[in-house]
């Protein structure tokens, strides 16, 4: 089988994409192969901005049908590839929708949400973000979330979580964790990025490593090619094994430097958290790897590299479907 067929014929997952969504987006998962992926829907919002974000995506699932299809458990991707179609599962990369009401973790489960990053870059209710000057860890709250989202069966992703908050979180879940878009610091210092130990520390705890295709997080910066990216996988293999590793590129396609700004701010407007881009202030994504169409370009580099195509098919997708299976239940 080749690279084209081999795409084609695997399930494709984006462990997280934070994009300006549109039709066009949607038409570019389609062309990449997509099975499934991960979408942000919540960074900074509350309880209210939460409710319009959703409000806002099921119209789209409604309007673009023909393409997209929602997401709320594991047998909905396996659809979503039967019908050629990209499956959406909802993800929060801030825990701020659910202010401090325990009780709307469930209701935002069945509202489709399957992902919830416990913070986003600095301190909440909850815990410390890994830009926060001092990581004091979970509060007696964040605890409490914790176990409502095991309840719930919501996925505990601990990407922009500070150390120590993250550390005491992979412990206390009944459920696995993720780091769903990350990169490792062993190969760049970044403080987004996990050193070798946390990358061990959550395989061996049964959770999950997606690797995050964003060239701030890599050594190369912005002159990162899909080679690079291939470079990565091979360090993560030896580091946590073929069958906890996948895919979250952090794909931002189509956001403007506004966006970018917004992120970068404290709660979205106060402190710059994050030191601002150079140049346009918008991300430009690997050569080879772009846009989410050119996603069988990952495919192919992967088979060139030599990986065998079992691991391949693990790494590209089904390695995420077999482990959100065991979170979110049959």
């Amino acid at each position: 089988m080749n690279a084209e067929e081999l795409h084609r014929d695997a399930i494709i997952i984006d462990g997280l994409e934070i994009c300006n969504w549109s039709r066009t987006v949607f038409e570019d998962m389609r062309k990449g192969g997509l099975t499934a992926v991960n979408a942000t829907c919540v960074v900074w919002q509350g309880f209210r901005g939460a409710m319009d974000s959703i409000a806002r995506w099921k119209q789209w699932f409604a309007a673009n049908d023909d393409i997209l299809l929602q997401v709320h458990c594991a047998a909905d991707i396996r659809r979503a590839k039967a019908a050629h179609k990209t499956g959406i599962y909802l993800g929060w990369q801030n825990t701020y929708g659910i202010e401090d009401r325990l009780e709307y973790v469930r209701l935002f489960k069945d509202l489709g949400v399957g992902c919830m990053q416990l913070t986003y870059n600095t301190r909440n209710l909850v815990g410390s973000g890994c830009w926060e000057s001092k990581d004091e860890g979970l509060s007696d709250f964040g605890y409490e979330v914790i176990e409502a989202m095991n309840d719930a069966r919501v996925l505990v992703d601990l990407s922009h979580v500070g150390p120590n908050t993250s550390e005491q979180a992979i412990n206390h879940s009944r459920q696995p964790v993720a780091y769903t878009h990350c990169a490792p610091a062993g190969l760049f210092q970044h403080p987004r990025n996990k050193t070798d130990e946390q990358l061990r520390c959550i395989a061996d705890r049964g959770g999950f490593v997606g690797f995050a295709t964003y060239p701030p997080f890599m050594a190369q910066g912005p002159d990162t090619t899909l080679e690079h990216c291939v470079d990565v996988l091979d360090y993560l293999v030896n580091l946590v094994g073929e069958d906890a590793l996948g895919i979250g590129t952090d794909f931002t396609q189509e956001q403007d430097a506004g966006f970018f700004d917004y992120l970068s701010l404290d709660k979205g407007y106060a402190r710059r958290v994050v030191p601002k881009r150079p140049g346009s202030g918008v991300t430009v994504m690997p050569e080879g790897l772009r846009t989410i169409g050119e996603f069988p370009n990952l495919t192919a580099a992967l088979l060139g590299r030599g990986w065998p195509q079992g691991r391949v098919r693990k790494v590209m997708g089904q390695n995420w479907l077999d482990f959100l299976e065991e979170v979110w239940g049959a």
